[in-house]
């Protein structure tokens, strides 16, 4: 029984001495991280592109068509209405890590959810969503969505993506939450900073049911963004920022306890790949590049497909007709 015991105490130890650590209270900052005044640099920036993502218009860009407009009000009606389906029949509970279902045991890659799994309304609804999308990639009015990503020297509000984007519907595994799980429910968006080429996914975790906190308040992944042509977009994960109302279970008074960590996601590939050119495994050559292909994009609606084959919606909260699924 010296194992367990060991597993249970001494593990979390080691993740814990190898994170990077900051104490967050109100007015006092103490840190155990030598020198992180860049990635303070970085978490402030995301925050102003977020506060001026709400209010400040891009500057003139093509204009969707009639039939985009008329597919972006039935988008915004299917979306409404899955919803609906899943308060009515229920909702696929997720939790993090393979045995949780987020991700692939092989690739780590997010899983794809199965919306039939809950019912065959909400599977319906969710191929309504899928097959709306598949509509608006036809009638996308910009022709070089990726333009100036990365570029430091022009306007970054002239670059498409630019700004903070709310998820409106996927079929990630690793971007779909819900009450029923372990991990609870969460809303995700991701900041785009066009002129640093980075984009950082954040998930905010809701209060549970009872009042309390959860344990993890918030996940921010920070990745570097690089346009592959006008439409695709390489990802390359740099590290995560947690934000715990609790450490291994003991309360923090109120505090919050901030972790700086690597991705992992981006070594285990490594490994897997390697491991699979030593002992000769098929179909295992060399690492994928992560990325996401837009499919659709105009000031207000972003579709995108990755390179799982998974598909997300994004707005922007100057879109007044998606603001009541934003909240």
């Amino acid at each position: 029984m010296i194992r367990p015991a060991i597993s249970r105490y001494f593990l979390p130890s080691v993740i814990f001495a190898a994170c990077l650590l900051t104490l967050e209270t109100q007015g006092w900052t103490p840190s155990l991280y030598g020198n992180n005044r860049s990635i303070r640099r970085q978490q402030a920036r995301a925050l102003t592109l977020l506060a001026a993502s709400a209010t400040v218009q891009p500057p003139d860009q093509p204009q969707p068509s009639a039939k985009a407009v008329e597919l972006k009000k039935s988008l915004l009606i299917r979306i409404q209405t899955l919803r609906d389906l899943q308060e009515r029949d229920g909702d696929v509970s997720i939790d993090f890590g393979v045995k949780g279902g987020e991700l692939n045991e092989t690739s780590r890659a997010p899983q794809t959810v199965d919306y039939y799994s809950i019912s065959t309304d909400v599977g319906t609804a969710a191929d309504s969503i899928m097959e709306t999308c598949e509509e608006l990639s036809h009638v996308s009015p910009i022709a070089h969505p990726t333009a100036y990503l990365g570029d430091k020297n022009m306007d970054p509000s002239l670059a498409p993506l630019s700004g903070a984007w709310k998820l409106l519907f996927s079929t990630a595994a690793d971007a779909s939450f819900s009450k029923n799980s372990t991990r609870g429910a969460a809303k995700a968006q991701n900041v785009v900073d066009a002129a640093a080429g980075r984009i950082t996914n954040i998930i905010d975790f809701a209060v549970r049911d009872d009042g309390t906190e959860p344990a993890l308040k918030q996940l921010q992944v920070v990745i570097k963004a690089v346009a592959a042509s006008k439409t695709r977009v390489n990802l390359y994960f740099r590290y995560a920022r947690l934000v715990l109302t609790k450490f291994f279970f003991f309360p923090l008074f109120g505090r919050k306890l901030v972790l700086y960590i690597p991705v992992p996601a981006t070594l285990i590939t490594r490994l897997i790949v390697f491991f699979g050119r030593i002992f000769r495994r098929k179909g295992v050559t060399k690492v994928p590049v992560p990325f996401f292909e837009i499919l659709y994009l105009d000031s207000e609606l972003r579709v995108q497909r990755t390179g799982e084959s998974n598909l997300f919606v994004q707005a922007k909260e100057s879109w007044e007709a998606a603001q009541p699924l934003l909240v």
